[in-house]
């Protein structure tokens, strides 16, 4: 694409006829029906695809393009985890159950409607805590019943550990909630009393092997129920090495049997700053090679999530940014009023994308299946809209693709503690550190990457092209592959 193409997040100075829609790409990342996540709108029913198509963490072809917000309006927690310690606040930290500040229901619907004014890419509100949305119930139901009614089509959605979801079923079905993720870690009690030291039910706290298994049996319940009113469901699950690594295939097949829409089987996060029980046992976290294996081996199962972002509780933007910080109360107009204006533009935008995108993303794969050897994994520096558009010393994170002869597909995404160019300096630390990140990989795409870098990466046997900047990232991908590849690809490499 030329110089003068205008990206999504520019959106605020243009109309939709002011964007070009030149090299496109598609809805998927995976040629696979069983990703689901990554399903086109042919892969599923009219009426489902309507549901998750602008849901930016149930449809991986959407979070290219729509931004979700969590709102910190549920502090109160009924069950503690080992990973979790809701205490601990950095404003540059992405873990679930962090946030910077909480919110009343009045204070969260200036904020929604602040943030629906200024990111038109907003499709989603969510509450995922800082404790748990249905056991603090009373001020997750009047936020979404302010906001429903502020802006009718903003779609809601909620994160429970499940213990008092089959209490507030009946409500969320007519809240016409379409959306709840679960976290479920076993369905062995067993293996829950080395996840959850206590619960609280039924105003009393349960510990060991009773704990988990009212857990599990609530767990399951509310699974059962939100399914047979066809709410679409998410499972999260976090992959504990050595705890419920290998379960977890288990738990796969039993939310599928359940009717569970996804599952997100997600890395252990276990750092000691942040003072959680792994943290500060040394648990270790899963290696990208390891999720990557537990994640394969659960194909066929219930379909997997693989671009979640481990969101924090007050999250604010497109997955991969958090623009929470531009956001906080202070910053936020006592009396504001919505505007549809701005949202309304940009999803005529989106759509016109998706079609020329899912054209392109076709083709892209087609050749590619036809000439394709070796799988390879190439990481892509993107800021959104399905291209590859950002430069390499910006990225703080990078997309990871499979391409093979099954077409392209996504795999993950691989965060970096720091971008590289740091006040238009690149830092030594950093390459090294964002090397490191990016073992297994063949080769990075990017906007534009400088001389330096480049020569490093390709010191540690990754090549970086900015040859493909700016096409959709499946046609770049295909087109790196049949280009600097072919035959001669390597072995498959491990993420």
């Amino acid at each position: 694409m030329d110089e003068d193409f205008v990206s999504l997040d520019e959106l605020r100075s243009v109309t939709a006829d002011d964007i070009p829609l030149e090299a496109p790409a598609t809805s998927s990342g995976c040629s696979s029906k069983s990703c689901g996540s990554s399903g086109g709108q042919g892969d599923m029913p009219a009426e489902v695809w309507e549901k998750i198509k602008d849901h930016p963490c149930y449809s991986e072809e959407a979070h290219h393009y729509f931004a979700r917000m969590h709102v910190a309006v549920a502090p109160a927690c009924n069950i503690q985890c080992n990973y979790c310690n809701r205490k601990y606040d950095c404003a540059n930290e992405s873990r679930p159950g962090v946030v910077s500040e909480k919110l009343t229901p009045d204070q969260a619907l200036r904020k929604v409607v602040t943030v629906a004014n200024e990111v038109p890419q907003l499709s989603v509100l969510g509450i995922a805590g800082p404790g748990d949305a249905c056991y603090d119930w009373r001020k997750s139901k009047a936020t979404f019943e302010a906001v429903s009614k502020a802006i009718p089509d903003i779609k809601l959605c909620i994160s429970t550990n499940g213990l008092a979801l089959p209490d507030h079923v009946d409500e969320l079905a007519k809240m016409n909630v379409d959306h709840v993720t679960i976290t479920i870690n076993m369905v062995d009690p067993e293996i829950g009393t080395k996840i959850y030291p206590w619960i609280f039910y039924n105003h009393r706290r349960y510990t060991g092997l009773e704990a988990s298994q009212i857990l599990h049996e609530r767990q399951m319940l509310g699974l059962e129920m939100l399914t047979a009113r066809g709410i679409l469901t998410k499972i999260n699950s976090v992959m504990i090495p050595g705890v419920n690594d290998e379960h977890l295939k288990v738990v796969n097949a039993e939310v599928k049997k359940r009717g569970a829409f996804l599952h997100n089987i997600m890395p252990l996060i276990s750092d000691p700053a942040h003072g959680t029980h792994y943290g500060l046992t040394g648990q270790r976290g899963p290696t990208h090679a390891e999720l990557k294996t537990l994640q394969d081996a659960c194909a066929g199962g219930a379909n997997l999530m693989r671009h979640c972002r481990q969101c924090r509780a007050d999250a604010v933007g497109l997955l991969g940014e958090d623009r929470g910080q531009e956001f906080t109360l202070n910053q936020i107009p006592e009396e504001v009023s919505y505007d549809p204006a701005q949202r309304d533009t940009y999803r005529q935008v989106v759509a016109r994308e998706r079609a020329d995108h899912v054209d392109a993303k076709s083709r892209a794969i087609a050749d590619l299946m036809a000439a394709a050897d070796a799988p390879i994994l190439v990481a892509v520096a993107t800021k959104g809209g399905g291209r590859v558009n950002q430069h390499f010393g910006h990225a703080r994170e990078f997309q990871v693709y499979e391409a093979s002869a099954k077409g392209v597909s996504f795999v993950g995404h691989r965060k970096v503690e720091d971008a590289y160019c740091q006040g238009g300096f690149g830092e030594d630390a950093t390459l090294t550190s964002t090397i490191a990140t990016l073992e297994g990989i063949t080769a990075v795409l990017c906007a534009k990457v400088g001389d330096c870098p480049k020569d490093e990466l390709s010191r540690a046997g990754i090549i970086v092209s900015d040859a493909y900047a700016y096409e959709y990232i499946e046609n770049a991908i295909s087109n790196f592959y049949l280009n600097e590849i072919g035959s001669a690809a390597p072995q498959a490499r491990s993420a």
